[in-house]
């Protein structure tokens, strides 16, 4: 996995305390002594091996006469660490407020993309299907309250922006995620059912990429959403990575316009999800 846009963000901070520092005339060992803490936790933070915390950049710019570079930085050590963010410090108490949790973004973003290899996406997500899949995370993450149901509810309401008239939705999935069991039958027919008629939604561009096409030119890849083209979102089994770097954003880009291209639509893609339904009786 690479993290390389969390990095190069650490890097940079590391990289403008370093140069608060000389501005101050001090030494590594001067700005520790100031500090209270030993001179190789300032080096580890200059050079990104150790992220400051917020009481470590308010004692950096106090030794440094510089409190006015206190704000800034914090927000930009925030930006930073939420690049990556283990899914165990989301779920503390539950799965449903994480549902809201990126509301500004969507609210910002006029072109969702989103590439699924083995569910269907959040947005198309119908409250049976919702409602167990959270509930088996919830299970599996050891959460000791279990509000799967309460989080189904709150991504069904979330996914009221697709019927926005301003907004463009282009959802990719690959033919497994509609044979894989989310929930009973009865839940899973009712998913399914769902595609046929969200598909046709006029902001909804939803395209199924066949097990039997003869023109893979690229692999099926983790699970991962495009906010415009500014931000990626991956999503891990232990956590989400938010790719802001434009090479790398631009490289997800490139892998979706080629999955998009091996997809099928309209006719052909409700051929398979009909497929699908018939499958599970």
């Amino acid at each position: 996995m690479s993290v390389s846009s969390t990095q190069k963000a650490r890097q940079a901070i590391g990289r403008q305390l370093r140069d608060l520092r000389r501005r101050a005339d001090l030494t590594v060992t001067e700005l520790a002594h100031r500090c209270a803490w030993h001179h190789s936790k300032t080096s580890r933070i200059e050079n990104a091996r150790t992220s400051p915390s917020t009481k470590d950049i308010r004692l950096w710019c106090q030794a440094c006469d510089a409190p006015e570079e206190v704000e800034g930085l914090l927000s930009k050590v925030l930006a930073a660490e939420s690049m990556y963010t283990e899914w165990r410090h989301q779920v503390r108490s539950g799965m449903a407020h994480l549902q809201g949790s990126s509301t500004s973004l969507f609210q910002r973003t006029k072109l969702f993309r989103v590439y699924s290899s083995i569910l269907v996406p959040g947005f198309l997500q119908t409250q049976g299907y919702a409602s167990a899949l959270l509930s088996a995370i919830a299970d599996f993450r050891e959460i000791p309250v279990n509000d799967g149901s309460a989080a189904g509810a709150a991504r069904i309401e979330r996914s009221r922006i697709m019927h926005e008239a301003s907004r463009r939705f282009v959802l990719l999935v690959e033919e497994s995620a509609l044979r894989h069991q989310i929930g009973d039958s009865e839940a899973m027919a009712a998913q399914l059912g769902h595609l046929l008629t969200a598909g046709a939604l006029p902001t909804v561009s939803l395209g199924v990429i066949p097990h039997a096409t003869q023109q893979r030119d690229q692999w099926p890849v983790e699970t991962f959403h495009m906010y415009d083209d500014k931000i990626v979102s991956v999503e891990l089994l232990s956590a989400r990575v938010r790719i802001t770097q434009p090479a790398e954003v631009e490289l997800y880009l490139r892998a979706f316009e080629r999955l998009r291209s091996m997809a099928v639509y309209g006719a052909e893609a409700r051929a398979l999800v009909v497929r699908a339904i018939a499958a599970l009786r």
